[in-house]
């Protein structure tokens, strides 16, 4: 947006002194009710509307924005000085009786003119950081919100099973939140030992870590299954997400372990009660 677009008038307020002293809820009430009036859907034979729309937003958010605003209104102060000299210099030059004299003011006084460009030359590009700045933060408050949406998908994909995934291929990991947390490259990095690691999904509470490990074939899920791995401060407990993998690849014993049978509350406790003594074993070896 241009430099010299009065953002008051955008929002329909009063610019100049007036407009400096405009509250942040005047503001946004004006720019709400501006908003309503300039939207595209109101507008849909406009060409210029969702351009005009865009404007009014910068304009709301250089305003909404104290650093912004107050350099914006440090730019419109000395514009009006501006003015106002130079309607002073030229009733001073009317008033000049002589070539003469003319030319030893403009020798030996300074140009009120150069010095005001150069003052609103500084704080114009001031502005344009402070604008740059802002579309800035929105771009990555924009690329952060994909991201979370990405995420997202792909837990419901895991979660859901969609596209073709297969269940005995899955991991479920869990660790308390009180010891070493666990990031999906640390993840990948810890069961890469096992197999071919495609993919990560955290699933996280207040109290509990827990995540869904895709692994590229049943070999490494049987392999990683039962194995208890991580940071000795806070062990990992792996089970497979659908206990047929263990089926097709069945231990030494024929008596089936008591963890394979666990589902629901009862694999829940049966979780806490392993991580419980984990810890209290870490914490005698210290």
């Amino acid at each position: 947006m241009d430099v010299n677009v009065d953002h008051y008038n955008v929002l329909g307020l009063p610019s100049g002194e007036e407009g400096a002293k405009l509250s942040e809820k005047e503001i946004s009430k004006a720019y709400r009710l501006k908003a309503l009036e300039l939207h595209p859907d109101k507008r849909p034979d406009d060409p210029q509307a969702q351009s005009n729309f865009q404007n009014l937003k910068t304009s709301y958010e250089i305003l909404k924005d104290e650093k912004a605003r107050k350099l914006f209104d440090e730019l419109l102060q000395v514009k009006r000085e501006q003015v106002h000299r130079k309607a002073q210099y030229d009733v001073k030059r009317r008033r000049m009786v002589s070539d003469l004299e003319e030319r030893e003011w403009a020798a030996n006084a300074p140009d009120p003119a150069s010095k005001a460009r150069e003052e609103e030359e500084r704080i114009a590009k001031k502005l344009k950081e402070e604008i740059a700045r802002i579309r800035a933060m929105f771009a990555n408050k924009r690329a952060s919100s994909s991201r979370k949406e990405a995420t997202e998908t792909r837990r419901e994909s895991v979660a859901n099973s969609g596209g073709g995934l297969n269940k005995e291929k899955v991991l479920k990991v869990s660790w308390e939140k009180s010891g070493e947390e666990y990031t999906a490259e640390k993840l990948k990095e810890v069961f890469a030992k096992f197999g071919e690691v495609e993919d990560v999904v955290i699933k996280s509470s207040r109290k509990k870590g827990s995540a869904l490990v895709v692994m590229a074939s049943k070999e490494a899920v049987v392999t990683a299954s039962g194995n208890v791995c991580g940071h000795i401060s806070n062990p990992l407990l792996v089970l497979p997400l659908q206990s047929t993998v263990a089926m097709e690849f069945p231990p030494r014993s024929m008596e089936p372990e008591p963890s394979s049978n666990l589902v629901g509350a009862g694999y829940q406790s049966f979780e806490e009660s392993i991580l419980k003594k984990l810890q209290k074993a870490a914490e005698k070896q210290k």
